[in-house]
């Protein structure tokens, strides 16, 4: 069974784990019962990465839980239910994108890369691949340029937590020290390592 729940508002830091609260207690479940966490690293917002891997360090340290970490572009790229090679994009702001290159089957996904790619860049390299993206003006200039681009919604968090409990049971897990944002922009990484 999985629920979503949004958290609306800019105060996420103080409502997530009151959320994650209740919706334990709604289900009659206790922390005990939780049998992992399955977290987005990234790409993303700086703020946002930051206060949910804190969180769910916490937690996981506190409980001795296990962590998957799952990149959005392999969320996307598994979402998109195409297979060969996929191109997962997502804006970056400034002109550019956030690529992720992968290998799909009906098993999952196999990281080739990630990385930022200014949009011309995109068209070039993912030329022999299925891109998929929720950003409409990529997919106009995708197309355009002759790729085979398709539209897909952001993967929500189900699919974050079903790929996450598939590499719980594949023993792909990181522990709470090893849990690192991935920022792929090159300018926030450095910002997040230095101010640590």
């Amino acid at each position: 069974m999985i629920e979503i729940v949004p958290l609306d508002g800019g105060t996420f830091s103080a409502k997530l784990v009151p959320q994650i609260t209740a919706l334990l207690a709604k289900h009659s479940f206790t922390k005990q019962d939780v049998g992992g966490f399955a977290v987005v690293t990234g790409p993303g917002s700086f703020t946002g990465l930051r206060i949910g891997l804190a969180v769910i360090k916490a937690l996981a340290e506190v409980l001795a839980k296990p962590i998957a970490a799952v990149s959005l572009l392999e969320a996307i790229a598994v979402a998109g239910a195409a297979h060969g090679r996929v191109t997962a994009v997502l804006d970056a702001g400034r002109g550019d994108v956030y690529a992720g290159e992968y290998e799909v089957t009906s098993s999952g996904a196999r990281l080739n890369g990630e990385r930022l790619l200014s949009r011309s860049e995109l068209i070039e390299s993912a030329a022999d691949s299925i891109v998929l993206t929720n950003d409409k003006r990529l997919i106009e200039a995708g197309r355009s340029a002759g790729l085979q681009v398709k539209e897909i919604e952001l993967p929500r968090s189900d699919v974050i937590a079903r790929l996450g409990w598939k590499k719980i049971l594949a023993g792909e897990i990181v522990s709470p020290g090893e849990l690192d944002a991935n920022y792929i922009r090159r300018s926030a990484e450095i910002f997040s390592k230095g101010s640590s």
